[in-house]
Formats: C-alpha cells, structure tokens, sequence
C-alpha cells in the first residue's frame, strides 16, 4: 500500500470511484505497471456506516498521462469515472444552475 505524498501537490487524480473493487481493480492495474498510486479516502469509507464508497485514484505529476492510457485501456466497470470528465461535467453542470 502506498503512503500518502509528502507533498500532494505533486499527486492528481486520474479517476474517481464509486464501487471499492473498481477501485482496487484500478490501482492494481497501475501498480502492476509499476506507477505507484494511492486511493484518497479509501480508509474514510470504512468509517462512515451506511455512507456511499467513495475514493480518488492518485499519482504523481510525472506518471498521469501513462495512468491515463492504462485506465482507458482497462477493462474497468461503470464505477470508474475519469477524474477529468467529471471536473467537466461538474463544471457544465455549475455554469448550467448559474444561468438558470
């Protein structure tokens, strides 16, 4: 298991989960290729009974574009969420509520 960053500025987020295999399918896929990843707020979602999973898949600066090619290739199920995507469709979603 990979340790939190001394430094997370120097982490981003790949992708974002809602399901905790899709998650742990995710980070094994990159840590077999050799990209060290952690997922921010996995030990959170133990703690919170009856709480929805929830977990950001991080990497360094230096390995995001290689985790991004490995995740699109994945095999992964509809709990994962490209962490750009998301920023995007949170962002439309915001502009959307602001001109209504």
């Amino acid at each position: 298991m990979a340790e939190i960053p001394e430094n997370p500025e120097e982490y981003v987020t790949v992708a974002d989960f809602i399901d905790s295999m899709g998650a742990q399918m995710a980070k094994g896929a990159l840590e077999s290729a050799g990209i060290e990843c952690f997922l921010m707020g996995e030990h959170v979602n133990n703690l919170q009974m009856g709480a929805a999973f929830a977990a950001a898949l991080q990497v360094h600066s230096k390995d995001e574009e290689a985790a991004r090619e490995i995740l699109a290739a994945a095999p992964l199920d509809e709990s994962y969420v490209d962490a750009s995507e998301a920023e995007t469709e949170v962002s439309g979603a915001t502009q959307e509520t602001n001109n209504a």
